[in-house]
């Protein structure tokens, strides 16, 4: 048939069946049509003054398809119109098909036109999940409720601000897995136990976030271990998706990426930045193992001993001086806490050159550039030798009592007490001690 062949060669992107161009043929079929639905065609809207002499059909076919640009008023009317046309026509006529086709492309193109704002809101909040409404039309991802691909061009998708959660609108009520970005924020804390299997016949042979049924044979449903908490999961929610395992970086200094979970992944990809890992209590022997650890937990000590000199130092607050460590804020607050990623650098040996650089542009302020802080060394008071001397440099040490300096050899060769320490201790006699009777005399 004349119209099926036209219309595989539309879907084919041959022939765009919105240009009308009637060959002989067709010309023939449609006047032998023309008698039998004269009634029908009377019953049309009227074509309005100006427009050119075609068929009512036509007309309402063309309406906002026809030219480059469009408008939704337009559209609207066209679809109303063409709905009214296809009721109108005999059924299975080739009019009425090549009608359905243009109502369907009508409906697309006021889809693309379609105001965001106008039917479903930009903001939804579901189970502690922020959806935002997403606009962009030509990036492809994939609905993590559905797994299926999100069509953006023609359908509304929404994307969770806090845990990238991504999802078609119709999937939203779907969703039954709160958002972990509340659980980062509540409970930040990581699973240390290497791959805790408990075995599926804990979890009732089900997925453990959708419980759908699941096994090893894979009937009904695959079972897919999470190799961060050790259960298993469905094919709908473990996607194969590689992450390194914090339990093995922190016990085996392992950082082979594995296969995680969908929620395992997003709760990694939130907490790798957070400092929440004290390494001397979870594994104090990591530090005789790894050299890297050991030089950055220096630099870091140093870094805390020059903190003081920039919080009383006006060219240092003016310069803003620690802001070079903002990305890791807690190296300025203490020396124990790390971060997955923290470890991550140390191993590639990124944070060991970036805090090396640090320390160097932190210290040339104090000792180089800045009078007030140069004027707030020490002189060793064992030797009372002339150089001036800080709390971290690498020859020198610091009494614990007073935070006095003193060269390193000195400190440790003199058995005497601190001579700062002496003197406080004298200072504090004489000030708490009550006065003779001579002197009330």
């Amino acid at each position: 048939m004349e119209y099926d062949e036209k219309l595989a060669r539309f879907r084919q992107a041959h022939l765009n069946p919105f240009n009308k161009e009637i060959g002989p043929r067709q010309h023939e079929q449609r006047a032998s049509e023309e008698t039998s639905e004269v009634a029908s065609e009377e019953a049309l809207p009227e074509l309005p003054p100006g427009e050119p002499e075609f068929c009512c059909t036509e007309r309402v076919m063309d309406l906002g398809l026809s030219e480059d640009h469009f408008s939704r008023p337009v559209l609207r009317q066209a679809i109303e119109e063409c709905k009214q046309v296809i009721l109108e026509l005999p059924e299975h006529s080739e009019k009425q098909k090549d009608a359905v086709v243009r109502l369907i492309h009508l409906r697309l193109k006021l889809q693309e036109l379609k105001d965001p704002n106008e039917d479903e809101p930009n903001i939804r909040v579901l189970l502690e999940h922020r959806f935002y409404k997403e606009k962009s039309k030509s990036v492809k991802q994939t609905c993590d409720k559905c797994n299926t691909i999100i069509w953006g061009l023609i359908q509304t998708w929404y994307t969770c601000t806090g845990c990238y959660y991504r999802c078609h609108s119709k999937c939203l009520n779907l969703i039954s897995k709160p958002c972990v970005r509340s659980k980062v924020s509540h409970q930040a804390e990581y699973e240390l136990n290497i791959c805790p299997e408990t075995g599926l016949d804990s979890q009732d042979y089900r997925c453990a976030e959708c419980r759908a049924p699941i096994s090893l044979r894979g009937v009904p449903s695959e079972a897919r271990q999470c190799d961060y908490t050790g259960q298993y999961y469905c094919s709908h929610c473990h996607w194969n998706d590689l992450a390194v395992i914090p339990a093995r970086v922190v016990h085996n200094w392992d950082f082979e990426p594995r296969k995680v979970s969908r929620c395992s992944m997003r709760y990694l990809a939130l907490m790798v930045s957070r400092p929440v890992l004290r390494l001397r209590e979870i594994n104090p022997l990591l530090f005789n193992y790894v050299e890297e650890l050991v030089e950055i937990r220096k630099l870091r000590q140093d870094i805390l001993l020059m903190k003081p000199y920039f919080i009383t130092c006006k060219e240092a607050m003016e310069a803003r001086l620690l802001l070079q460590l903002q990305d890791r804020q807690h190296f300025v607050e203490n020396d124990e806490m790390y971060s997955i990623q923290d470890l991550l650098d140390a191993h590639t040996g990124r944070l060991g050159c970036s805090l090396t650089e640090t320390h160097t542009l932190f210290a040339k302020h104090i000792k180089l550039d800045c009078e007030r802080c140069q004027a707030k060394g020490f002189v060793c008071e064992l030797c009372r030798e002339g150089d001036v001397l800080f709390p971290f440099d690498s020859h020198t040490s610091v009494c614990t009592e007073c935070s006095a300096v003193f060269h390193r050899d000195c400190y440790y060769d003199n058995s005497t007490t601190c001579p700062k320490c002496a003197r406080l201790t004298l200072r504090k006699q004489s000030l708490f001690q009550e006065p003779g009777p001579d002197v009330d005399a």
